[in-house]
């Protein structure tokens, strides 16, 4: 199938909606998310939760400003480029306009300000963190149709903040599903877990393993299959300068309960939101990782059309300018 132009806005649109209203509520328990899901976003009262101080709702976080950089990089090089996009990671810590950053990235643009190459800079194993992953879903639009350049290029884009093969995996897995939902429809979790499972597996076996016992997971309720993949692939060495409560920033527990959110209602996007943020924890970039794959599937219609309107980053690159930025890429991609 070719992918509607719908779809790649979609994508975007999915992951900035997931990211602003996961960020509301980022590093709450379980317990606080799933309150703030039933009172306030399943009763269509967000505005009146407020926002993540000091921004006002509707500020998507880093997750989402990398994927856009990603993409605009793409539109500016027409192509993906590593090198440019290392540029503009740089750029954007320096001008002061990241929103939420990780340990591990920030520390990687330093490097990068000190000359590092891009190969290089990424923080070493044991720092196997979700921000690779987070920003990865593009990827997918950009390289739907090619599998081998899809995993080389979510692993270049990945080891530019980390090098650990479990992050550089993580990226795969959400660039993947986000290419398997353009062209697969409807879903069949057997399907898209076995080639996410082939695809990391290149990357990971260790990740791919866990990928593996997913589809044993999802019949499971989301408040029970949190607390099993909260502790997925558990490792002792990794070290996250935030103690969370839910699902953590760690690469394996954080994709999968985004692809377990999904997987569990893909034809409802906002119920997908809400369950990725209902396991607490890092629930802007679950919800973004998760919103991203939905909007990849379900198109821009999808989404509810209210709901987006009030994306902003600092009153800069708000709805509109972001879905024109989606269908310039998909111009380009249509024309290569």
């Amino acid at each position: 199938m070719i992918p509607r132009k719908e779809q790649f806005s979609g994508c975007l649109i999915g992951q900035c909606l997931g990211d602003a209203t996961g960020f509301v509520v980022e590093g709450y328990s379980p317990a606080a998310c799933r309150r703030y899901v039933e009172d306030f976003l399943k009763t269509d009262k967000t505005e009146q939760f407020g926002g993540h101080f000091p921004f006002p709702f509707g500020q998507y976080s880093d997750d989402s400003q990398l994927a856009r950089e990603l993409m605009q990089s793409y539109a500016a090089c027409r192509k993906f480029d590593p090198a440019d996009y290392a540029e503009r990671l740089k750029m954007i810590f320096i001008e002061k306009r990241i929103v939420a950053f990780g340990y591990s990235t920030k520390e990687a643009v330093k490097r990068l300000c000190l000359g590092t190459p891009w190969e290089e800079s990424g923080a070493p194993p044991p720092a196997a963190g979700n921000g690779s992953a987070m920003r990865a879903a593009p990827i997918g639009l950009f390289f739907y149709d090619n599998p081998d350049i899809l995993i080389q290029a979510a692993h270049d884009q990945g080891k530019i903040t980390h090098r650990d093969p479990r992050s550089s995996a993580g990226a795969v897995a959400v660039s993947g599903a986000v290419a398997f939902a353009l062209q697969e429809k409807p879903i069949r979790p057997d399907r898209l877990l076995a080639t996410l499972g082939d695809w990391t597996g290149r990357v990971s076996p260790v990740f791919a393993a866990e990928v593996a016992k997913l589809q044993e997971w999802l019949p499971l309720p989301p408040a029970e299959a949190a607390e099993v993949i909260a502790d997925a692939g558990f490792d002792a060495e990794y070290i996250d300068d935030d103690e969370w409560k839910g699902i953590s920033g760690y690469v394996i527990s954080s994709v999968l309960w985004s692809l377990y959110s999904f997987l569990r209602t893909p034809e409802d996007y906002w119920e997908t939101i809400c369950t990725a943020i209902s396991g607490g924890g890092d629930t802007d970039t679950t919800a973004a990782m998760a919103g991203a794959i939905s909007g990849a599937y379900l198109g821009l219609g999808g989404i509810p059309a209210h709901r987006p309107r009030q994306l902003t980053d600092r009153q800069t690159w708000k709805y509109d300018e972001l879905v024109a930025l989606a269908h310039q890429c998909y111009e380009i991609k249509m024309r290569t």
